[in-house]
């Protein structure tokens, strides 16, 4: 039996929604770094021109990470406008994750360098922005800006996870990023837990 092909994405439908409705300038907003034990959660708001989709772009979970390095300059070169920010792990512990999520969102979209009037942003929650929102459900898989950001955050904290390896290399971080895999939580119960990591995460595995 054939298999059956999947509806080509329209990469647009959300912003074109937008713009058909009076807005002149749509960010998406996504997130990277809501689930590892260490380093801060991070967040980027981009501006695509409209019409525009920058080819090979797509949920950065879905591509190597040599081709979201080379996407993220081609994003910064061709978007309108673009801001990647971040909540520390002491507003992490603070407030929780979510909250700090939204705030990383929040700061994305205040620090554009110019204004967005509507986003589309990547889960089922909305966090407050100064502008009107739209959450879709996949997002960074149907959303060229959302895709977009979803790239920037990610490539933006890898690299930050990859700077921490240079200060604390027993952890392993430029493997993991953070992330709670068995050689991460080797290292953690082997050195203890460093400045960089999220203790509230942490209960289960040095209790």
């Amino acid at each position: 039996m054939a298999k059956k092909e999947q509806p080509a994405i329209d990469w647009l439908r959300y912003e074109n929604e937008a713009y058909a409705q009076g807005c002149t300038a749509v960010c998406g907003i996504d997130e990277a770094g809501r689930g590892p034990l260490a380093g801060p959660v991070y967040a980027a708001a981009v501006i695509l021109p409209p019409g525009v989709v920058i080819e090979g772009v797509n949920d950065s979970k879905k591509l190597s990470a040599k081709k979201r390095e080379a996407l993220f300059d081609v994003i910064c070169e061709q978007a309108a406008a673009y801001a990647i920010a971040c909540a520390e792990v002491s507003e992490i512990e603070q407030l929780n994750i979510l909250q700090a999520t939204f705030l990383a969102m929040r700061r994305a979209v205040e620090e554009l360098p110019a204004a967005a009037d509507f986003a589309i942003v990547d889960g089922n929650r909305l966090p407050e922005l100064p502008i009107p929102a739209r959450a879709v459900v996949g997002g960074d898989a149907n959303s060229a800006s959302v895709a977009a950001a979803s790239i920037l955050a990610k490539v933006s904290r890898d690299r930050y996870m990859m700077q921490m390896d240079e200060l604390y290399p027993q952890y392993g971080f430029a493997q993991h990023k953070g992330y709670g895999t068995a050689l991460h939580v080797e290292r953690l119960r082997e050195f203890g837990p460093s400045p960089i990591h999220r203790m509230s995460f942490l209960k289960n595995i040095l209790s």
